[in-house]
C-alpha cells in the first residue's frame, strides 16, 4: 500500500508545478540489464502490443547536450501531433531545458521559461498560452519510452501547449498493478500488463495524460538524463538543453 501511495503522490507532482524531490524518494529505478533471452521476450512483448504503423508515423529527432532522442508521434493524436509539429518548424523547443528529472519514473521539457534560466530557479509553469484538448486512446499507454503531454491541475485533463515528458519507467509486479486498478479505477489489458511486467513504464498515469508517441531510438539517452544529479525541485544541477528538434520523416 505504501508503494502505491507514492505512485499517486509522484502522479499528483507531473503537474505543471513541482514539488519537493522527497516526494519521490520511493519511486525505484528500472531493473538492471537484461539476458538475451529477455531481451528477445521483451522485443515480443512490445511487438505484440504496439497497434501502432510504425513505418508510417512522423519521426521527430531531438538533439540533446547529453545525445539524440528519436521519437515518432501517433497518428491517432491528431491535435498533439500537428501542435508538436507547428512548435518544432518554429524552433520553439531550441534551447529549452529538461527541467524536472526522476529517475525511475519520467524527464520533462517544453517549458519556455527555462531558456537561460539561473541556477536553482524552480521551472515547470510556462507554456505557449493555451492548452490542448485531451486525446486518450486505449492504445496508447504510458510504457517505457512513452511521449506524453504535461498539464496543470484542469477537470477536462487539457494538456499544455508545449511541456512534455518521457516515461523512464521501471518494472511492475502483477500484484502492484493489480492494486493500481483497484485504488485508481484503471483497466490494463493483458498486453499492457505484459508489457509493464517485463518492459516497464508508468501504468498509473494511463487515462489522466495524453500519450501522443513514443522513443524508437535513443532510450539509452532518456536513462542517463534521468540518472542526474538534480535539486530539491528535481531540476538538473547541471543543465540538459535540447539543442534542437527537426522533423526527420
Amino acid at each position: 500500500m505504501k508503494k502505491i501511495s507514492s505512485f499517486l503522490a509522484v502522479c499528483c507532482c507531473i503537474l505543471f508545478a513541482n514539488c519537493s524531490s522527497n516526494t519521490h524518494q520511493e519511486v525505484e529505478a528500472p531493473a538492471d540489464s537484461m539476458t538475451n533471452v529477455q531481451e528477445e521476450q521483451v522485443a515480443v512483448v512490445e511487438e505484440s502490443s504496439n497497434m501502432h504503423n510504425m513505418d508510417s508515423l512522423t519521426k521527430v529527432l531531438i538533439k540533446t547536450t547529453m545525445g539524440d532522442i528519436k521519437i515518432v508521434l501517433y497518428d491517432n493524436t491528431p491535435k498533439h501531433k500537428e501542435n508538436f509539429i507547428q512548435l518544432v518548424k518554429n524552433n520553439y523547443y531550441t534551447d529549452v531545458l529538461f527541467h524536472r528529472i526522476i529517475q525511475g519514473f519520467m524527464i520533462q521539457t517544453g517549458d519556455p521559461d527555462s531558456k537561460g534560466a539561473p541556477a536553482g530557479q524552480q521551472l515547470g509553469m510556462g507554456g505557449p498560452g493555451y492548452t490542448i484538448p485531451a486525446e486518450f486512446n486505449a492504445e496508447n499507454y504510458h510504457k517505457r519510452g512513452a511521449v506524453a503531454a504535461a498539464r496543470n491541475n484542469n477537470p477536462a485533463k487539457a494538456s499544455s501547449g508545449s511541456q512534455f515528458y518521457i516515461v523512464d519507467g521501471r518494472k511492475f509486479a502483477e500484484n502492484e498493478l493489480r492494486q493500481i486498478e483497484m485504488q485508481m479505477g484503471k483497466h490494463f489489458t493483458d498486453a499492457q500488463k505484459a508489457v509493464y511486467m517485463n518492459v516497464g513504464g508508468a501504468p498509473f498515469l494511463d487515462g489522466d495524460y495524453t500519450v501522443f508517441g513514443e522513443v524508437v531510438e535513443g532510450m539509452d539517452v532518456v536513462d542517463k538524463i534521468a540518472a542526474q544529479p538534480k535539486d530539491r525541485f528535481d531540476r538538473p544541477k547541471e543543465d540538459i538543453k535540447i539543442i534542437g528538434v527537426i522533423i526527420v520523416e
